[in-house]
This record gives C-alpha cells, structure tokens and sequence, in this order.
C-alpha cells in the first residue's frame, strides 16, 4: 500500500490511523508548496488534486475518513467498530463533522495557518467571523456529547475521534471557541496521549501546517 500525505490536518487524520494500527504501508510525501498534487502522476491517482489518498493493490481511495475507514477495517482495528450499530455511530459523527464541525472549524484553519504557510495573502476576516459563528453552537453540541463518555462512542476509541478533533490542536491560533468546555478539553487532553496522534508523520521533513 502506498499513502500519499503532506502535513496537514486531512494528511494527519490517514497518517494517525495508519502509524495506529501498525498498517503495511509506504508514506510518500506530496510537497502542495511545489505543486507536487497537480501532477499528471499524482492526478492519475487522485484526480481531485488533494491529499491525502491511498492506493492499495487495485483499490485508490480518495477522502480522508475513507482512507482512515479503511486501513482500519484491513487491520480488523477496533478503530472501525465490528457491530454494525457501532459503524452507523461511526457514520454519524463523520458526516456531522465533514457538514457542521470541520467544516467551519477548517476555514479557520484555512485562514490563519495555510493562507500564511503559502503565503496566500491575509485571512477573510468576513470568511473567519462566519466560520465562528457557525461552527459556535456546534463547539456547545460536541461537549454535550462528551459529557459521561471517554470518546466520542462511550469507552470506544474510534476514527471519528480522530476526525472530529483534528482542528483542536490549532484551537487558540485559528480562534476556535471552545474555551470553557471542559469536556472537550478532557477529551482532547486524552488523545494527545495517543503517540500516533501525537506523532503521526513519517518523518519531519517541513514544518507542520
């Protein structure tokens, strides 16, 4: 299997997972800064342009949560849950966040950390008050869902924790108000004990975005 990433919070999330389960797998780095995603090559694989994407035997597979579904499935990983209630939880929370959480919370990723790393010019500041306004009664139903529970499934790590949290090491840089949340807090704490959460790159050949 080869996973093509670059040190962003989607190239993360398929790393994470990945180092996680120990996966069989060749990381190849895609450098976005030299345009390495436009590529003929790299468009044959993905022909969105983005990463991260894997391909596995005759399989490519394009999106992130995919690619984190999958590798943990191949693994037999509790990350992807055996009972089919537990995999439709599972949905839940991707689809939740790639649509409300993620969604909004990555435009001030967007806009503070990779417009300055690529020097696209200054944040929108209409774009980040929106997103914050936005993704605010959001911030308040995840630490509701917290409350009472370890992960995001009760006592179950699964690849939605790794989805959903993905912006929160950002969280004072990009202005994501989750300040007084402490279930978020506690729950953020405890995958930043997680050492392929902590670590998730093969190597650190850029500064992380």
């Amino acid at each position: 299997m080869k996973l093509y990433y670059f040190e962003t919070i989607n190239g993360k999330k398929a790393c994470a997972v990945a180092k996680y389960v120990d996966a069989p797998v060749e990381f190849v780095r895609v450098d976005l800064s030299r345009g390495e995603h436009k590529a003929p090559d790299y468009l044959a694989i993905n022909p969105n342009g983005k990463i991260p994407a894997l391909e596995d035997g005759d399989i490519r597979i394009w999106e992130s949560n995919a690619i984190m579904c999958h590798l943990a499935r191949r693994a037999k990983s509790d990350l992807w849950p055996v009972d089919p209630a537990k995999q439709i939880e599972v949905m839940k929370w991707l689809s939740w966040n790639s649509e409300h959480f993620t969604r909004h919370a990555g435009t001030l990723y967007f806009n503070h950390v990779v417009k300055p790393k690529f020097g696209l010019g200054a944040a929108d500041e209409k774009a980040v008050a929106e997103a914050i306004g936005f993704v605010t009664p959001f911030v308040a139903v995840l630490d509701r869902e917290l409350e009472g529970r370890t992960f995001l499934l009760g006592d179950h790590l699964t690849v939605a924790d790794f989805a959903v949290s993905v912006t929160l090491p950002y969280a004072d840089k990009i202005g994501l108000p989750i300040k007084g949340y402490n279930n978020i807090a506690r729950w953020h704490a405890q995958l930043g004990q997680i050492p392929a959460w902590q670590d998730p790159f093969p190597a650190a050949k850029a500064a992380a975005a």
